[in-house]
């Protein structure tokens, strides 16, 4: 089975659909605000217990996938409430970057072998 290329224009309008056809509406922003910091402290639960030294209680999620996608979802819910276009976004945080960092990490001796 081929896997399906999404792009983050359509993840955006993918949640919009859903959330206007089975979620009757958006929460708050607030809310989902709340919602996603409920969501990366599940991540990170996961990831603590997985990669850190804590491990995991009987019949804990381990699986960090679920939750990526949860925090995802979430955020996609708000960048459509603020009308932020993440593609946008992301392409300007990029270039912010690469041109504030472009030497740094290549010249920081913490992140050479």
């Amino acid at each position: 089975m081929e896997k399906k290329e999404i792009t983050i224009s359509q993840a955006q309008r993918m949640v919009d659909e859903w959330i206007h056809t089975y979620g009757v509406r958006y929460f708050s922003e607030l809310t989902n605000m709340a919602v996603l910091t409920e969501e990366v402290g599940e991540l990170a639960r996961i990831m603590s217990r997985k990669y850190g030294d804590q491990s995991f209680k009987p019949g804990e999620k381990q699986d960090p996938a679920d939750e990526m996608a949860d925090i995802l979802w979430v955020l996609l819910c708000l960048a459509n409430q603020t009308g932020v276009d993440l593609t946008e976004a992301l392409e300007k945080n990029i270039q912010k970057k690469t041109n504030r960092d472009n030497k740094r990490h290549i010249n920081n001796p913490k992140l050479k072998n």
